[in-house]
């Protein structure tokens, strides 16, 4: 499940990085110094916000989680992260044309609006995976709850998260590679 809350990080990071390094470039409407300083204001808010938004669900959620059974379908990391990027690919298009078309009335501000939500994700992220580790148990969340393009991990549709094993799957707590094989 925090694999798909940390599947967006690097996406909107890197866009947002990108977008905020080339929209430094034109002066814009307001001076690149005033766009400079309102991008770092709206990365702080940003990155706030997405990493505290939603965590009440995530905590009733990973209360309620039952064992994973033998006929639920569960994804693996990769194939996870591949249905997100796929899922949201053109709306990470738009806010990345979105963060540069900013640049001519407030230089660096939509970039680095886009890299605050991103980094908001991975502590998010990070957050999930410390509930993981303190409940013993990786979460899941069923591919059927999920829709098609990615789904929400703490939507409507979710109605409880399945747990596995910590050493289940090819994901550590948080959602990140498992970096050694899984003991056996």
């Amino acid at each position: 499940m925090a694999v798909v809350v940390r599947a967006g990080a690097a996406p909107l990071w890197w866009f947002g990085v990108c977008a905020a390094g080339i929209g430094v470039l034109p002066p814009g409407l307001t001076g690149r110094r005033i766009g400079v300083l309102a991008g770092a204001a709206l990365f702080i808010v940003a990155t706030a916000v997405v990493a505290y938004v939603r965590r009440r669900r995530y905590t009733e959620l990973s209360r309620s989680a039952v064992r994973a059974g033998k006929h639920d379908v569960l994804q693996d990391r990769a194939v996870a992260v591949r249905n997100w990027r796929r899922g949201h690919r053109w709306w990470l298009l738009l806010a990345f044309l979105a963060a540069l078309g900013s640049a001519f009335a407030v230089p660096a501000a939509g970039g680095m609006l886009l890299a605050g939500c991103g980094a908001g994700l991975r502590l998010k992220a990070a957050w999930l995976g410390r509930l993981e580790r303190d409940g013993n148990a990786l979460l899941w969340v069923r591919v059927d709850w999920l829709d098609g393009r990615g789904g929400r991990p703490a939507g409507k549709v979710v109605k409880a998260y399945r747990g596995t094993g910590i050493a289940a799957g090819d994901a550590a707590p948080g959602g990140a590679r498992r970096r050694t094989a899984a003991p056996v």
